[in-house]
């Protein structure tokens, strides 16, 4: 394949795969404000003035105040900060679990694959949000804790599909072969395994991230994420409630930033499933 052919075949895919671009330019977006939030906030986000309260939208408070005077474009841009690191947390350890229980599940087998697919049926029996709610009831309110109750139920997924992915290679004559001149278990694992799985974790990790920050908004909407001062977007749409008919810019403006991150990270992770997809390369090239 010629230089030419390269070039245009990136191209072309590039103009196929627009989801890629703009889900990659929205949470390039979203990573940008939560890094530098305490240079865009236009206003203390936790500074509380009674004669500030329920002030609409304006040059001053671009989203308006809420019932204490606190300016909401402030607290929505310190509020991503919050939601993007506990969901990126969230993703993060419920990955590396679940892709190491699914790993030695998958490359052992008999009894042990049994078993701790057996202790993941038994956990995926239970709704997320249920058994999230369960767990930060025992464990309490506050940012951590709700970080742990999402884990706790998330590492499932991974470890369903490292294991699938694990039982079609293990058999493979690249495995069989590496047995054959010495290598042990570990070292097959990490060096054949593991790189074969990390693309499609990878992918689920970046489709994941969009629902980890809805679950992680609902779960503070209901009270059991950060708490107060602290601004969440979840706890700013549950503040803002009791307030729908005169102040709707309390709850609209943090509703909206969570839609638009969740949709950004669905783009990016569709993205990066056609691009990691061989069917999709051999569309873009047929095409």
């Amino acid at each position: 394949m010629t230089m030419h052919s390269i070039l245009r075949f990136f191209n072309d895919f590039n103009r196929k795969n627009t989801t890629l671009i703009i889900g990659g330019i929205m949470v390039v977006i979203f990573a940008f404000v939560a890094l530098f939030a305490p240079l865009l906030e236009l206003h203390d986000p936790t500074y509380m003035q009674a004669a500030n309260q329920f002030i609409a939208p304006c040059l001053e408070y671009p989203f308006g105040t809420d019932n204490l005077g606190r300016c909401i474009f402030s607290r929505v841009i310190e509020g991503s900060r919050i939601s993007l690191v506990t969901a990126t947390l969230v993703v993060l350890f419920g990955a590396m679990l679940g892709t190491a229980i699914g790993l030695v599940s998958g490359f052992a087998g008999g009894k042990i694959d049994g078993f701790l697919m057996r202790v993941t049926d038994v956990f995926l029996a239970f709704p997320t949000i249920v058994f999230a709610l369960a767990v930060s009831a025992v464990l309490g309110t506050g940012e951590i804790n709700l970080i742990i109750a999402l884990m706790c139920i998330h590492w499932t997924r991974y470890a369903r599909l490292a294991r699938g992915e694990i039982v079609l290679l293990r058999n493979e004559e690249c495995i069989e072969s590496a047995r054959a001149i010495g290598n042990s278990s570990l070292q097959i694992a990490f060096r054949y395994l593991v790189p074969s799985v990390a693309s499609k974790i990878i992918v689920m990790m970046s489709l994941d991230l969009g629902s980890v920050v809805l679950f992680c908004s609902s779960l503070s909407f209901l009270g059991l994420g950060a708490q107060p001062p602290s601004p969440d977007w979840g706890a700013m749409i549950s503040d803002g409630r009791e307030y729908l008919r005169f102040a709707p810019w309390m709850s609209f403006f943090p509703g909206l930033a969570i839609a638009i991150c969740a949709i950004g990270f669905n783009l990016l992770g569709d993205g990066i499933r056609d691009l990691t997809d061989p069917r999709m390369r051999e569309h873009a090239v047929t095409e």
